[in-house]
C-alpha cells in the first residue's frame, strides 16, 4: 500500500507540474481566465487597471468580444489559445493571444467502494481518475485495481472498464481518463458492478447529503 501512495504522489507531481503541464491542462467549466490579446487591450483581461476574468460557463462555453461563444469542452489550455487566435485572426490581423488560469472550476464526482474515504469530492486541480482516487485516500487491501468501472453521469448505460494497473506500472494513460461533472468512481473486491443495489443508492444518499449541508450553510 504504501507503494502504491508513493506511486499516486509520484503522477500528480509529473501531472500537474510546470508550464508544459499546465498546457495540457483540459479546460472545466468554472475555469476562470486571464486572457491577453497584445496590442488590444480594450478586448484583453487587463482595463482600466483592472483585472477582468473570463469565466467557462456550466455549458462549456466562454463569451469573448469579437468572437462570441467558444466551445471549451474537451480542449486543453494550449488548443483554445490557438482556437482563439484562428477566430480573432478573421477581426485582427496577426493577433498576438496569451492565455492564463487564473482560478480553476471544481469537478464534482463520487467514489465509491474499496477505497478509505468513499464520497463526493470537488476535484480543484485535476479531473482525471488519478486525481479523484487520491482525493479519496487511494486503494483498500481488496481493492480489484484491474477492475475499476468509471460510471459516465451516473447512468447505468455508460460505463467504461478500466485497468489501473496499468497505468501505476506501465504509464498507460488511456486508463488515467478525465473526468466530468457527476462521473462516479466503482472499486469493487470481486470486479463486479451492482450497479442499482449499490452504485446508484449510494450516489443518491451522498449527494441529498452534500446538498443538505451545503444548503444549511448557506441559510
Amino acid at each position: 500500500m504504501k507503494k502504491i501512495a508513493a506511486a499516486l504522489a509520484l503522477c500528480a507531481v509529473l501531472t500537474f507540474g510546470g508550464t508544459a503541464a499546465a498546457e495540457e491542462y483540459i479546460m472545466s467549466p468554472g475555469d476562470q481566465l486571464q486572457i491577453y490579446v497584445l496590442g488590444h487591450e480594450d478586448i484583453s483581461s487587463r482595463r482600466n487597471n483592472t483585472d477582468v476574468s473570463f469565466i467557462v460557463r456550466p455549458d462549456g462555453r466562454l463569451d469573448f468580444p469579437l468572437v462570441g461563444e467558444i466551445d471549451t469542452t474537451g480542449l486543453t489550455v494550449y488548443e483554445f489559445t490557438n482556437l482563439l487566435t484562428k477566430e480573432l485572426a478573421e477581426y485582427i490581423i496577426d493577433p498576438k493571444v496569451t492565455v492564463n488560469i487564473a482560478k480553476l472550476g471544481t469537478t464534482r464526482v463520487f467514489v465509491l467502494g474499496e477505497v478509505k474515504k468513499a464520497g463526493m469530492y470537488e476535484l480543484t486541480k485535476g479531473h482525471r481518475v488519478l486525481d479523484a482516487l487520491g482525493a479519496a485516500g487511494g486503494f483498500t487491501a481488496k481493492a480489484a485495481k484491474k477492475n475499476i468501472f468509471l460510471i459516465r453521469n451516473g447512468q447505468e448505460d455508460n460505463i467504461e472498464k478500466l485497468n489501473f494497473n496499468n497505468y501505476l506500472r506501465k504509464g498507460d494513460a488511456s486508463q488515467n481518463l478525465v473526468l466530468n461533472e457527476g462521473d462516479c468512481l466503482y472499486l469493487t473486491a470481486n470486479g463486479k458492478l451492482n450497479f442499482f443495489t449499490e452504485v446508484l443508492p449510494a450516489i443518491q444518499r451522498i449527494a441529498n447529503s452534500w446538498y443538505y449541508v451545503k444548503r444549511t450553510k448557506n441559510l
